[in-house]
């Protein structure tokens, strides 16, 4: 077996190819365009086993990785710190994209469990829209500080706090603006025309995330604590949720599977800083929802806080209890997706 190592960039590819021992076959630098792609499909047809090896770079990657899966092609992806750490550890010094593209290579072979790629499904959809809504709340936030500090030049009265949002409070600023001259004034009137168009837009993105999230994921939007916009977070990083394994082998991709820092017969963990951060976000939230509103998880903190754990401690057992709990779920709305997309048997 032949594993194709590549090192992805915006404008070019290299590839470098090394057998089952780890030893350099050769390597090949083409341009990241369709044109290019064909160019190294031909270059590795001179072997009949092999297996390609992407650095995990999504938007660098993802052209090349789809041509390749709809080619039939074996891909695996790569994540970057895995890469990084086996090139540290090779004999060759420096930093090439050889180099980088031998040291993808060389981590695949070491790695057996790496995801392997699929085509890119509705999850992929879902995580551009949470990207574009979570671009433009930002953008609207400090749109609002802008407008904050032409409001208290102009001796205007400031509206509350998180209140720039709505429209009623908008109508009072343009009400309080009217009338008023000079540059000030003027760029205080246009950014409230801007807060007006980028809210209509962020209300528009979270009705369509809304559903899309219910029919992708009724399972997991029943979850105590975990709204459309949670769930679209979790739906669009974890990207395929059959690509884990297992609960644990997720729970170590959210950041939420304890590390053990022991030795001898006394079993200590500690906290992992580790895996998706934006996913252990998500789960952060549900967790103190919960704690709010869900009966079951306040009796499961009071229950770890009666075993002697803090408060924090008890948050963080309460946030792995959850990762599981979103694992099961996903993979039965997943297998609901499977059934309804299967053809129907041919009737006897």
């Amino acid at each position: 077996m032949v594993t194709l190592g590549a090192d992805l960039h915006k404008r070019w590819h290299t590839v470098v190819a090394v057998d089952a021992t780890g030893r350099k076959l050769d390597e090949r630098t083409v341009s990241a365009t369709p044109e290019g792609h064909l160019e190294l499909r031909r270059w590795a047809e001179r072997w009949s086993e092999r297996r390609w090896a992407l650095e995990d770079c999504r938007h660098l990657s993802r052209r090349l990785e789809s041509e390749l899966v709809r080619a039939g092609e074996s891909v695996v992806r790569v994540p970057p710190k895995l890469m990084a750490g086996v090139r540290r550890s090779v004999r060759e010094p420096g930093k090439s994209d050889p180099i980088d593209a031998f040291a993808v290579a060389q981590a695949a072979l070491r790695e057996p469990d790496l995801p392997v790629a699929r085509l890119d499904g509705p999850e992929r959809e879902l995580r551009l829209l949470v990207d574009h809504r979570e671009d433009l709340v930002a953008e609207r936030t400090r749109v609002i500080q802008r407008l904050r500090w032409h409001l208290l030049d102009l001796d205007i009265e400031e509206p509350p706090a998180r209140s720039l949002d709505r429209a009623r409070i908008l109508d009072i600023v343009e009400r309080r603006l009217a009338g008023r001259e000079g540059v000030t004034a003027s760029i205080a009137r246009e950014l409230v025309d801007t807060l007006r168009r980028l809210s209509a837009s962020i209300d528009a993105l979270e009705r369509t995330i809304g559903r899309m999230v219910m029919s992708l994921a009724p399972t997991l939007l029943a979850l105590p604590g975990c709204g459309p916009l949670t769930a679209a977070k979790l739906l669009g990083e974890t990207a395929d949720i059959t690509r884990f394994r297992s609960k644990e082998a997720f729970a170590r991709f959210t950041g939420t599977a304890p590390v053990p820092v022991w030795s001898g017969n006394v079993a200590r963990f500690r906290l992992s800083r580790t895996g998706n951060r934006q996913l252990n976000v998500a789960l952060h939230r549900i967790a103190i929802t919960q704690m709010r509103i869900d009966q079951r998880g306040r009796a499961y903190l009071e229950h770890r806080r009666a075993s002697g754990d803090t408060k924090t401690e008890a948050i963080r057992a309460l946030r792995r209890r959850i990762s599981d709990e979103v694992y099961r779920r996903m993979r039965h709305d997943h297998a609901l997706r499977s059934a309804a997309q299967a053809p129907l048997a041919p009737a006897a």
